[in-house]
């Protein structure tokens, strides 16, 4: 399955790939998720993800179902605006509250210390986004959280690439 997660005012995602429905690739394989307006606070850092309640954010807001889905996908898609470059801080919230699907055992791949994974199953990551946002940083970025979880990264296009981003889907 694929999950595209969208945390764009203007609803993007949804926008584009509305075009793109009626191909057999994605009619039954994807869910799109409206960020835009659900409450998704900050990691706190606390740690009960890996300590006290393992698998599980302590945090009561909207992101448990999302973390749900994003543990049962093959690829996850975020769709974001950028700022400063970077996508924005609704999309970082949901990256850094994915730490409960790894532990906080820590183990080499290649030269790099990266955490152990908490299930067998990883996800894929991909970024499109809007705005100015600086394409060889992001597209560096999504390497850098792929890793994190054991997964591949599948890159970061413009949202009027989105139809590249297709292809990788």
């Amino acid at each position: 399955m694929i999950l595209l997660i969208d945390t764009t005012k203007e609803k993007l995602g949804k926008t584009s790939l509305g075009r793109l429905e009626d191909t057999v690739k994605f009619k039954s394989n994807y869910e799109y998720i409206d960020a835009s307006e659900l409450d998704i606070s900050h990691c706190l850092g606390c740690n009960f993800c890996w300590l006290k309640t393992p698998g599980e954010c302590v945090v009561r807001d909207d992101y448990e179902p999302i973390l749900k889905k994003i543990s049962k996908a093959d690829q996850v898609w975020l769709i974001t605006d950028t700022k400063f470059g970077f996508v924005s801080y609704q999309t970082k919230n949901i990256v850094d509250r994915v730490m409960p699907l790894v532990t906080m055992n820590l183990h080499f791949v290649g030269k790099q210390m990266r955490h152990v994974p908490r299930y067998k199953k990883n996800p894929n990551w991909g970024v499109i986004y809007a705005g100015d946002g600086d394409k060889e940083y992001l597209s560096k970025w999504c390497e850098r959280v792929a890793i994190n979880f054991a997964a591949k990264s599948l890159g970061a296009y413009r949202i009027d690439e989105i139809e590249e981003a297709v292809k990788c889907m």
